[in-house]
């Protein structure tokens, strides 16, 4: 708070709060010149002054949201230490660059070696920057990437000196953190969930759509890719004097200029020309959100975005006439900046598709014939009232046009100002009403393709194929089935269908093996029927039938068919007719519900669909670390991660305090019969580290299993854990025969589960488990031909482990030896 303090007692006695004082710019600012003149005090100095009242609002809004709480945790001496060396060293680094550039752009160069800057900016972007190295890993990555990708866009598309500057404090700050405040406790992982890819890619795709937004409405943008700026040059001309000077020499540079100036002037033009920014920023937030239709506009829009700078580099420099083009002003200009726009796109472009397989969510198979309708409509709707209207103010135009004018130049109001400058307008707008449609029919034609395609980003999406898995939960809510069938409504699954209707299989094709998730859904009495049926339909395709996790009475099924079974998991199940936890044997149950009172934390029930963003971001928060702690990518398939959670039907009970700091959450799933809920299936299980409550899960479970008794559940399933198993006899009740070949599998999961029990602690999971004193059920895999189980193996890994690239399995591999 000093340093807030001082910021604005020296604004106040220099004079500076609407605006720097040109004694405070001329003696305390820094920059190449201040330098040379022998001010080498300035590089310090110049973080003690904000440009103007904008300013220093944002900085006081910044150091109370941002520095004050960083303060708090590392403390007042090394924040302090964190501005000086940021400030002092980023401006001598930024100074460094800004004397290089000219060796990149010599307009660009002139212009920072005699730019000055001033801002506290430079110091708080540097402490927020090396106290990312004490982060935990979810906001370590977002502040890095989503600062790195802010600063980087205002260098490269504003280009002020303070803009380099600031970066410059950035990359400082980012070299520095480790040594001022040390590492994270959860170390420098960098595997991340598919959704936080996501996020990641949508700050990128974000950045790049602000950037010619911010040059567009800066007219003192200078940066390398601000080629923007120039769209807001030139004389005031009105259409009658364009008119005029075009009626005598249509093809002269005047004529350009005034066309052009024409188009670009106005409020609507300006808001026209910022129209694609703002689709992207939509469009980025479909990215968040996993869409593939957000994937594949982005794509298009910046391989639009990459073509339009070729074919204007091409009538540049390639074209015969060697006409000039109007999109870079009309002064001389270089092979590279008409070169730089090109990058960007390019850059975004390869982005967009190296992550492509993190957008796999669809929305309901008609969400978008209704957005085709909707904005088909409206174009029909706007190009009515655009030729009637000018039909009836033609008057107002010069020249007059004609019907079939009109109609010609429709398609050129839709698009922004900047794409029309290779053609020449047939007419132009006098009177307020013809400019009116002239200038604001594209606003309203991208205003409303932005709501539209918005609206498609909102619309709930359940799975690869929609329609197929919203009939599928209907079935489910109706029939009932196991206490893992909500799983088949999870994304990445196929569905087989009863001829009946009444029955489905959810199961993957991987490898040539079509690999269930559980039982068949359906009547109890059409199960042995629907293992036939679809064990038929996978044959007729050439798959391998093979159904995974599935109850015992599906294994007996299979055997009388001939097939060989291994049990894969056990599954744990609380029967809650009598639940206390009362006894000896429930002493850690009793403890944990004990402790949990005595220091105020709570279990509450929440859906993360609807939950308020505080809660919903700790959960993520606890997700990301717990994912970056392991290492290794989240598992899938039986397996649920955040998009799992991320549903209506799915009830989320959160381990919170008196502060709303949640330190735990589980999920649970429904398990239905004959059309209502019997029980709950636990799923997603993730506890806060470091300072968290540390019995939250079995403060959870218990908290889970007792109120959901009181609501007239019968039982909760734990879940099961995969490639884990109690132990049985020789003999025993759960043991199956096997043959020679099934009975090696059955060894070699085994030697999986042990191997990989150092990573994922399936085993471990197991025993926890045991604390509740629960009812085992044997969970087994039924297959026809022992011969395929090579190919079964692999398909069970893929499935659950999709995307382990080879670097990750030799940092599994690396991962279980030091363990």
């Amino acid at each position: 708070m000093g340093a807030l303090a001082l910021l604005w007692v020296l604004a106040i006695a220099t004079v500076s709060v609407l605006h720097v004082s040109s004694w405070v710019e001329r003696h305390f600012a820094t920059g190449i010149m201040p330098l040379e003149h022998g001010r080498w005090w300035t590089p310090l100095t110049a973080g003690l002054w904000a440009p103007n009242l904008v300013g220093y609002l944002v900085a006081t809004v910044l150091i109370f949201l941002v520095v004050a709480p960083i303060e708090r945790k590392i403390g007042p001496r090394r924040v302090a230490l964190a501005a000086l060396i940021t400030q002092i060293a980023g401006a001598a680094l930024g100074l460094g660059a800004a004397a290089i550039a000219k060796l990149v752009d010599e307009s660009w160069g002139f212009r920072l070696h005699l730019g000055t800057a001033v801002g506290p900016t430079t110091w708080i972007f540097g402490v927020v920057l090396v106290a990312s190295s004490q982060m935990g890993t979810l906001w370590r990555r977002r502040v890095r990437v989503g600062l790195f990708a802010l600063l980087i866009t205002l260098a490269l598309f504003a280009g002020q000196l303070q803009d380099i500057i600031r970066l410059a404090a950035a990359v400082v700050g980012l070299a520095v953190g480790v040594w001022l405040v040390g590492k994270s406790e959860r170390g420098e992982h960098i595997t991340g969930t598919r959704r936080e890819g996501r996020v990641l890619v949508a700050l990128i795709v974000a950045a790049t759509a602000i950037g010619p937004a911010l040059a567009a409405l800066s007219p003192h943008a200078v940066g390398p890719l601000a080629v923007l700026r120039d769209l807001f040059r030139g004389t005031p001309y009105s259409a009658a004097e364009v008119a005029e000077i075009c009626q005598g020499a249509p093809d002269s540079l005047d004529c350009r200029r005034g066309e052009l100036d024409l188009r670009l002037s106005g409020v609507g033009p300006t808001i026209l020309s910022l129209m694609p920014s703002l689709f992207l920023l939509v469009l980025s937030d479909g990215l968040r959100r996993g869409r593939r239709f957000a994937w594949y506009a982005s794509v298009a829009a910046q391989l639009v975005l990459l073509g339009l700078s070729i074919f204007n580099f091409t009538i540049r420099f390639v074209d015969e006439l060697d006409s000039e083009s109007s999109f870079y002003g009309f002064d001389p200009t270089t092979h590279y900046m008409t070169i730089a726009p090109f990058l960007t796109p390019l850059a975004v472009l390869i982005v967009l598709l190296v992550t492509r397989k993190f957008f796999d969510v669809r929305a309901p198979r008609a969400t978008y014939v209704r957005l085709a309708l909707a904005l088909l409509t409206m174009t029909v709707g706007l190009a009515v009232v655009y030729i009637v209207g000018g039909l009836v103010a033609r008057s107002g135009f010069k020249p007059e046009p004609t019907l079939g004018g009109l109609i010609e130049d429709f398609p050129d109001r839709m698009l922004p100002p900047v794409y029309l400058q290779w053609l020449n307008p047939e007419f132009l707008p006098e009177s307020w009403f013809a400019t009116l449609l002239y200038e604001w029919t594209g606003v309203v034609f991208w205003l409303s393709v932005t709501v539209l395609v918005m609206a498609t980003f909102l619309a709930p999406a359940y799975g690869a194929l929609t329609g197929a898995t919203g009939r599928a939960r209907e079935l489910l809510r109706r029939s009932g089935g196991t206490a893992l069938s909500w799983m088949t409504t999870w994304r990445g699954n196929n569905y087989w269908f009863a001829e009946d209707g009444d029955s489905f299989v959810a199961f993957r094709v991987i490898g040539g093996v079509a690999l269930t998730t559980g039982d068949p859904v359906g009547p109890r009495d059409r199960l042995r029927a629907n293992v036939v049926d679809f064990a038929e339909y996978a044959a007729g395709k050439g798959w391998t039938p093979c159904f995974y996790s599935v109850s015992d009475g599906v294994r007996q099924i299979a055997a009388d068919l001939g097939w060989g079974a291994i049990q894969v998991a056990e599954e744990t199940v609380l029967d809650l007719q009598a639940i206390a936890f009362t006894g000896k044997k429930f002493q850690d149950i009793r403890t944990a519900l004990n402790k949990a009172k005595k220091s105020g934390v709570e279990a509450e029930w929440v859906t993360f669909h609807t939950a308020p963003l505080e809660i919903s971001d700790q959960i993520v928060a606890i997700s990301e670390e717990w994912v970056a702690d392991k290492g290794m990518p989240e598992m899938g398939f039986t397996l649920g991660g955040l998009e799992e959670v991320d549903d209506p039907d799915v009830r989320c009970l959160i381990a919170v305090d008196a502060d709303r700091h949640v330190h735990g959450v589980t999920s649970w799933l429904p398990v239905y019969s004959e059309g209502r809920i019997v029980g709950w299936t636990l799923d997603f299980m993730r506890r806060r580290a470091g300072d968290g409550f540390r019995p939250a899960m079995e403060f959870l479970i218990a908290s889970a299993a007792l109120k959901l008794a009181e609501e007239g559940a019968d039982f909760v399933s734990l879940s099961g854990a995969p490639l884990a198993k109690v132990e049985q006899p020789e003999g025993g009740d759960g043991a199956v025969a096997q043959d020679s070949l099934t009975a090696a599998l059955d060894r070699l999961l085994d030697v999986l589960g042990r191997t990989l029990e150092p990573v994922y602690g399936f085993r471990s999971l197991l025993a926890f488990k045991s604390k509740f004193q629960p009812r085992y059920e044997p969970m087994f895999m039924a297959f026809p031909d022992p011969a395929a189980l090579p190919s079964i193996g692999n398909a069970i890994g893929r499935a659950y482990l999709p995307e382990v690239s080879l670097g990750q399995g030799m940092k599994l591999m690396r991962t279980i030896i030091d363990r």
